[in-house]
This record gives C-alpha cells, sequence and structure tokens, in this order.
C-alpha cells in the first residue's frame, strides 16, 4: 500500500460497503461532506485509517486572497486550531456486514494518484461496493421528493439501480471527484454507485425586498431521499428515524421562512411562484414498500424473543 495511506484496523465483516464524501465542488446541501459525517456519528463509527494530504492540494493560487488556504484561528497573538485537509476512514459494523465511511477532501493536484490510493483502500479493506454523494443546486420545489441521478462505473450495475427511482446521468461536462472515481473504478472492474440528489435553490436578487439567493444548506430531504435508496440496495442494517425528524424540521423551517417573507413582501407573490413551480414539477417518488414490512417483521420477531425471557 502507498505511503500514503495509515491503516489502523482491517474490518472482518462478510459484506462490506463503502460509503463516501467530500467537502468538494459537486456539494450542494452539504449531501457530499455532511451526509457522511451525519452517518458516522449516528453509527458511533470509529476512525481506521486516513490518506495523507501531501501532494494533493494547494496552499494558494496567484491573485486570490483565501480560495483555497488552510484556515487559521488566532486567540490573543497564538494559534489555536489549523484546519487542513483530511481524507479520513471511519468504520461501523457486525461479524455480518460492515460500512466504512469515507469523508475527505477534493483534491487540487495528482488527481490519478489520489484515486489510486483511494481504490487501493477500498480493495485493502474488502469493499464490495463502494458508494457515493454528491449533490446539485437547481430551481426546485422545497417541498417535494429530490430528483436522484445516478452514475455507475460497470454497465451490469444498471440492473442494480432499475427499482430505486433514480435518472442514469446523462451530465457533460467538468468532472467531479465522484465522476472521475466512478471511472478508474470501472476501469478496474470495480463496483461504484454515485447518487447525485438535487437540491432546492431560488434566486431573489432580482427583487429590492429580499435581495438575495436563497438555498438550503443542509438538505436533510435530499439525504433521506439518498439514504433511503442505498439501505434499500444493500440492506443496510441502519435507522433514518433521526434522519426523517430532521426532514420534517426542515420543512415546517422553509414554510416559516415562506411566510415571513410573502408577508415581508407580499406585491412579490411567492406563493404563486412555489405553486407554479411545483405544478410544473414531475416528482418521482421511491416508496420501497417491502423494507416497511421487513422492518415491522424484524420488530415483532425481536419483541416476541425478549418477551418469552421475561
Amino acid at each position: 500500500m502507498s505511503d500514503a495511506v495509515e491503516i489502523l484496523e482491517r474490518p472482518t465483516a462478510r459484506e462490506i460497503y463503502m460509503l463516501a464524501g467530500w467537502r468538494q465542488w459537486a456539494d450542494a446541501g452539504s449531501i457530499s461532506s455532511g451526509l457522511p459525517r451525519y452517518l458516522i456519528g449516528q453509527t458511533n463509527a470509529r476512525k481506521i485509517g486516513s490518506i495523507s494530504p501531501n501532494g494533493f492540494y494547494l496552499f494558494q493560487i496567484p491573485g486570490t486572497h483565501d480560495l483555497v488556504r488552510p484556515v487559521v484561528k488566532f486567540d490573543n497573538g497564538y494559534p489555536v486550531a489549523l484546519e487542513t485537509r483530511k481524507n479520513d476512514i471511519y468504520y461501523a459494523g457486525d461479524d455480518e456486514q460492515g460500512m466504512v465511511f469515507f469523508i475527505g477532501d477534493e483534491p487540487h493536484l495528482n488527481v490519478d494518484q489520489y484515486v489510486a490510493t483511494f481504490l487501493d483502500v477500498a480493495k485493502r479493506l474488502n469493499v464490495k461496493r463502494i458508494i457515493s454523494f454528491g449533490g446539485v443546486y437547481g430551481e426546485l420545489p422545497y417541498d417535494k421528493e429530490r430528483m436522484v441521478s445516478s452514475i455507475i462505473s460497470r454497465r451490469s450495475l444498471r440492473s442494480e439501480i432499475a427499482d430505486l427511482s433514480v435518472n442514469t446521468s446523462d451530465y457533460h461536462g467538468g468532472a467531479s471527484i465522484g465522476s472521475y472515481l466512478c471511472r478508474r473504478a470501472g476501469e478496474q472492474n470495480m463496483d461504484y454507485i454515485g447518487f447525485y440528489a438535487f437540491v432546492p435553490t431560488y434566486d431573489f436578487s432580482r427583487f429590492q425586498e429580499i435581495g438575495n439567493i436563497i438555498r438550503i444548506e443542509n438538505d436533510y430531504m435530499a439525504w433521506l431521499g439518498v439514504m433511503r435508496r442505498v439501505k434499500h440496495m444493500l440492506k443496510l442494517k441502519i435507522d433514518l428515524t433521526d434522519l426523517e425528524e430532521k426532514r420534517n424540521e426542515l420543512l415546517r423551517s422553509i414554510e416559516s421562512k415562506v411566510d415571513e417573507l410573502d408577508n415581508m413582501a407580499p406585491q412579490i407573490g411567492l406563493r404563486d411562484y412555489f405553486a407554479e413551480l411545483s405544478a410544473g414539477f414531475t416528482e418521482l417518488i421511491f416508496d420501497p414498500l417491502g423494507d416497511v414490512w421487513t422492518d415491522e417483521l424484524n420488530r415483532l420477531f425481536d419483541d416476541s424473543e425478549s418477551g418469552e425471557g421475561s
């Protein structure tokens, strides 16, 4: 393994999957950077390794101020914190199923070496399939299920995502780290699936009364939509109840904000704008009913077994 990699523990679960995200360009709604971090906390995952940042990042770009510089914090002249680029590996699981969580920074330099190192980590940890997350902003209804697009490293994976209510991407343009990895993983016959959710954003800068662009920074509805698909596809043992509650709280918060803006500037017609947006939107709902029945049956059996011992 490359000297850039430190592995502190080798998982031994029968099936191991990797869920990966980056602080990156395609990070609308913090789906790529926030969702893996959230899952690490929810599963009490432990850190088992890292990829060294050396050789993958710029310190500065001439003509810019702080676009790529590390962030330092001083207190009375003393540097109390320095935020540097990180690529950390976490793990949670049991003997049957394990989840490797990767949270990193999209590289600026030597992308082929970075990608080769990342894929080498997946091989050494016996990862069966890599799932990555990304987000893209769009003018969409905030109260509808998010559209999800998918990329796959091998054509045979199309059958795996056929029932997930996703669109297969026809994107043509600048590559994010996820799309770059997808291509390289396919060249090595590795399973790699990337999910990109579309996150609402609204440009009200033309209205002096509002005067800005509104975006959802942590789109829990998008997080939940992506994770419901991943859970179903991989049969993951992960509870999404907390994420459902966060989704509901987000919707209440947005509704409150829309009411506030509508009352502040009724002449703009925000409610009409959102109604028109919803009318022209085709909602693609993912509803894995089989998972609900499976969860309920498992709960019934668990309750029955606990009752026998009482």
